[in-house]
């Protein structure tokens, strides 16, 4: 997992070209002004999700776990909160859905992080993460880039 802002987000473009037409079109546009749900920004390769999401507790967010897609989550507001837990401290392993590219694990995260506007996260495959966690609704990008 990696935690980042979007003002140093080209420290990340060397490790996927993905990395760039995301932070690029995420830099570059107002959500609020843009259609809720998917852009595709190259076909099924690199798009975004413009979402609003009702939050979870934390205990009720089951960790989930991406194959074929790195997920970039990226706050639009503050106050989302985001759990991880490494993959090796798993107590089982979830059924993966390969139409949805998901598996969910019943585990709880064990590190939890808050996310302010403009702070995003990079999942791998590898990082099991319990996003959507929170208070109030939560606003923000979740960009998919192809593996």
């Amino acid at each position: 997992m990696i935690i980042g802002t979007l003002e140093n987000a080209e420290r990340y473009y060397p490790l996927h070209p993905g990395f760039k037409p995301l932070f690029e079109f995420v830099k570059g546009n107002d959500f609020d002004k843009l259609p809720a749900g998917k852009i595709y920004l190259q076909g099924k390769d690199v798009f975004v999700n413009n979402a609003t999401i009702e939050p979870k507790k934390a205990e009720n967010q089951p960790l989930e776990m991406h194959r074929d897609y790195i997920d970039v989550h990226i706050a639009l507001e503050d106050g989302e909160v985001f759990g991880w837990k490494p993959i090796e401290n798993l107590s089982k392993q979830g059924e993966y859905n390969e139409a949805k590219d998901c598996a969910l694990v019943d585990d709880p995260a064990e590190i939890y992080v808050t996310l302010k506007k403009g702070d995003f996260v990079i999942v791998y495959p590898e990082d099991p993460h319990a996003p959507n966690i929170g208070t109030s609704t939560i606003r923000k990008v979740i960009g998919k880039i192809r593996l």
